[in-house]
């Protein structure tokens, strides 16, 4: 038993989280491809900062991501069809004072996205998920070794203490024959 689940958690696992993550990344690069070309960067000029809320924005991936601090602010811009735009935007530029010209992402139609995602982060995403998949498939091999051990093991315990039962009351005795 020790043996199967050692080759299971050596080979198996890892194969799982090798195919999740291949599967994952190709998914992935897919969804970066899709998003690099529906989205492009607009030069927008802010107007004023939002009324009513905090000075960063509620984007901590991005944040993360890119490595900077991200400001919410009024801002207009040109939209692919000529038309002009306005909305609350997110950017990474440090000048959002009134009448700075600011960088951000649109889509196709010139509404405002979120800056596509690149390659290397879906690729960390991807490699991600594969050890993730790796350690849950181990630990669901572990987990079900350790029942099938305990199953075995309680039916040792109840054939030893039926074995016991039938020589037990005449262990010890004089003239039992034991």
């Amino acid at each position: 038993m020790a043996l199967v689940a050692l080759l299971s958690m050596v080979l198996a696992a890892p194969a799982l989280g090798l195919l999740c993550g291949a599967l994952t990344d190709d998914a992935l690069q897919r969804a970066v491809r899709a998003q690099h070309t529906q989205r492009r960067p607009t030069a927008a000029v802010v107007v004023r900062e939002p009324l009513g809320s905090s000075r960063f924005a509620q984007d901590p991936e991005s944040a993360v991501a890119e490595g900077t601090a991200r400001t919410s602010v009024v801002a207009r811009w040109t939209a692919p069809d000529g038309t002009v735009r306005a909305g609350r935007v997110v950017t990474a530029s440090r000048t959002t004072t009134p009448g700075a010209r600011i960088r951000i992402w649109t889509d196709d139609a010139g509404r405002a996205a979120q800056r596509p995602m690149d390659a290397s982060t879906a690729r960390t995403h991807a490699v991600l998920a594969g050890i993730g998949v790796t350690l849950l498939a181990a630990g669901l091999m572990e987990t079900a070794r350790r029942l099938v051990v305990r199953h075995m093991m309680q039916r040792r315990y109840i054939r030893l203490d039926m074995a016991w039962a039938e020589t037990g009351p005449d262990w010890g005795r004089t003239g039992t024959g034991s």
